[in-house]
């Protein structure tokens, strides 16, 4: 009997240790306002600032420019395109950088926050956090 409730409550924590481990980085696949998938966007870290990049797009146009981008990206390809950048983590959530919209070529604030161990949510935002909109993105 000793054991077994040993064994559980060990089980127990290992599983709670796992799910306080998880990060952002990986491959996520990401969905427009109807859900349908767009692109597979990869999130690394660099010491301790992560980065967003499209390494693969998954809607019939494969080789889309941002031609509503200023800048730097202006006509840039969009698959190989940095969209996150300067996101730093802040407790259960990463924020302080920007996204940057393809389509639109605007770019916004940024919040991204772990929704389970397979979602993200990812909020880009003008001025305050309730002037924005959020993306649930499903880890690949």
């Amino acid at each position: 009997m000793n054991k077994k409730l040993f064994y559980l409550l060990a089980t127990f924590f290992l599983g709670i240790i796992s799910i306080s481990a998880q990060s952002v980085t990986g491959k996520w696949k990401t969905v427009d306002e109807n859900g349908q998938p767009k692109s597979i966007v990869e999130i690394t870290e660099s010491n301790g600032t992560y980065y967003g990049k499209v390494i693969e797009i998954l809607t019939a146009n494969k080789t889309a420019v941002c031609s509503k981008c200023s800048g730097e990206n202006k006509n840039k390809p969009i698959n190989g395109l940095t969209i996150i950048k300067g996101i730093k983590k802040d407790g259960n959530e990463y924020s302080g950088g920007k996204i940057l919209d393809p389509q639109s070529g605007k770019e916004y604030k940024c919040v991204l926050k772990l929704n389970g161990s397979d979602k993200l949510d990812v909020r880009g935002y003008v001025g305050i956090q309730a002037l924005g909109r959020t993306q649930t993105w499903i880890r690949m």
